[in-house]
């Protein structure tokens, strides 16, 4: 188990700033992720020309889908430019540019768990079921249940231990008298 402190995601980027929506090739092949592609764009996207939009783009998110589960991360854009000329031989040298870009994780991450998609807004006819979702009120009733067997085998040992101390009645010792 790992927690949150320890990943110490150490990006940062500007307020206000747009993201770049990088989605899984899977989001191309199956129709319930195509329109959960739609609805993230038009929910982390920002609208072009909007009027509180930054005229930069310095991170991205990136969507994968695995394990039935969407994944979803956010990254910082960090493009490292060379301050001296030295330094700029050496990055030309390493990657054969003057300036190296990389993606340092800034997080929120997060997962998602679609279960069902509706036609409307919250019903109407299902568009998508996910099979392999158990719901948590499943899961604590099968773990009452397994106590309950539990307490039922612990009862029945219980009253089997009792018929075998009946049944083992010793026969009576003649010479128990003797010793009195």
């Amino acid at each position: 188990i790992h927690t949150m402190d320890e990943l110490r995601l150490t990006g940062n980027c500007m307020k206000g700033s747009r993201p770049v929506l990088s989605f899984d090739d899977s989001f191309e092949k199956f129709a319930h992720l195509k329109l959960l592609k739609a609805l993230f764009i038009d929910i982390f996207g920002t609208p072009r020309g909007h009027p509180k939009s930054k005229p930069f783009v310095d991170r991205v998110m990136g969507f994968y889908y695995a394990d039935k589960k969407i994944w979803v991360r956010n990254y910082q854009i960090v493009e490292e430019q060379a301050s001296n000329a030295l330094e700029a031989h050496k990055l030309k040298k390493e990657s054969g540019k003057a300036d190296a870009t990389s993606l340092v994780e800034i997080g929120p991450r997060f997962v998602l768990n679609p279960i069902r998609i509706f036609r409307g807004s919250f019903g109407g006819q299902t568009l998508y079921k996910n099979d392999f979702y158990v719901s948590p009120n499943e899961i604590r009733a099968q773990e009452k249940k397994e106590k309950g067997n539990t307490y039922k085998a612990r009862k029945l040992s219980q009253v089997k231990r009792k018929n075998r101390q009946r049944e083992m009645v010793l026969p009576d010792n003649p010479l128990d008298s003797v010793f009195r």
